[in-house]
């Protein structure tokens, strides 16, 4: 046997290997569902091994470490206000004379906007405001009526389907508490429901088929402003949910890491990190919008612990973390630490005074641009190989 095969196999260069390893790692990775990040580790360059490449040491070695890992990744997602809709004009139609601006939030019993000065207020429900609701009358409207009454304190009827005297006295005393005509009756051109508070996206819609005058006067594209003349059914106001949140796309193939209540935390172009949960998944997938990537994704909705905190305006860039699984305690090295063992399996080369040395490992949990390992007689601030930086 020549001189250059007698060498161990510690001992021998690891070009070769780690070609083989480039391959194997991205493997195993993918198969265990996890995305590596770029490491950003404290390599400590072995002080031998610019001279010691025939002995075989690595041209730089990184500390096996212990601690918590986590499969943590990262998105690219985009802030902003939950839902979107438009709020139509109500009532036989007349001269707007004042709208909610932009940016407001409007909470229950809060203007939204006034017809020849009389106020449509919101409401809470996710039935609309079709008529004008009257003794006698029954449904699921009624409810949400009498549900909003008692929350602003006009109480003294039954919460439930049925319109009643009672119901109408309670009316009453809510139109007295806003100097309107005591009718005991409330339809559409006083009330406009929504599912909560809304925030006005635009002050006005696109007219579309109403009959314009006054500033913002006239049809197709015009904006709806105080002295247009506003149709029933034509969109008054955009609105959105005033609760903000954070959307983004997922691939298919990862939407297991993203279930309804999984944990994020929320980076913000301040730079503020909050935490959060995800809050809705998508039904169905779609290809992006990037034409060199049309992998089907599905869009995922965040929504944060502590909402008043956020800060930055609607679009702007934000990054997502996803927790995922948490291993406490345990040892790791960086991922391109890994060696394919000739024999199958994956190992490390363990560098000690100035000798290396592979010893079998095995895997655990991938994340943070390090891998989870146990055997090989492997110890906290133990070196390992690595390729150069």
């Amino acid at each position: 046997m020549s001189r250059r095969d007698d060498r161990s196999e510690g001992e021998r260069p690891l070009g070769r290997r780690r070609l083989i390893i480039a391959l194997a790692t991205i493997t195993a990775v993918a198969g265990a569902g996890a995305t590596v990040t770029a490491l950003t580790a404290d390599r400590d360059r072995d002080p031998q091994a610019g001279a010691a490449g025939s002995r075989g040491l690595p041209p730089a070695t990184a500390p096996v470490t212990r601690g918590d890992l986590s499969d943590s990744s990262q998105k690219d997602g985009t802030l902003g206000h939950l839902g979107e809709r438009k709020i139509n004009a109500g009532g036989p139609g007349g001269t707007l004379t004042w709208i909610a601006p932009a940016g407001s939030v409007v909470k229950r019993d809060g203007r939204l906007y006034e017809v020849d000065g009389e106020p449509v207020r919101l409401m809470y429900g996710d039935e609309p405001m079709y008529r004008t609701l009257k003794t006698g009358d029954k449904g699921k409207d009624v409810r949400q009526l009498e549900e909003n009454l008692a929350a602003l304190g006009f109480t003294g009827f039954d919460v439930d389907e049925e319109f009643t005297a009672k119901t109408a006295a309670a009316v009453k005393r809510w139109q007295r508490s806003h100097d309107m005509k005591q009718t005991g009756t409330v339809g559409p051109d006083r009330i406009a429901f929504a599912g909560s508070a809304v925030r006005v996206k635009d002050a006005g819609a696109d007219a579309g088929g109403g009959t314009g005058g006054g500033a913002g006067g006239g049809s197709g594209g015009s904006r709806l402003a105080p002295g247009d003349r506003i149709a029933p059914g034509s969109p008054v106001l955009t609105v959105t949910g005033s609760e903000r949140v954070v959307r983004f796309e997922l691939p298919v193939a990862e939407a297991e890491s993203a279930r309804t209540g999984t944990r994020v935390k929320v980076r913000l172009p301040d730079g503020a990190e909050l935490p959060g949960k995800i809050s809705a998944v998508g039904k169905s997938a779609s290809a992006g919008e990037d034409p060199q990537d049309k992998t089907p994704k599905i869009e995922i909705i965040v929504s944060f612990d502590e909402p008043a905190k956020v800060k930055g305006v609607d679009q702007s860039p934000v990054t997502v973390e996803l927790t995922g699984r948490t291993r406490q305690d345990v040892l790791s090295v960086p991922v391109n630490a890994l060696l394919a063992l000739p024999g199958g399996g994956f190992g490390v080369q363990v560098v000690e005074q100035g000798r290396t040395r592979d010893v079998r490992v095995e895997l655990g949990l991938f994340g943070q641009g390090r891998v989870e390992v146990t055997g090989g007689g492997l110890r906290e601030g133990m070196k390992v190989g690595v390729p150069d930086a």
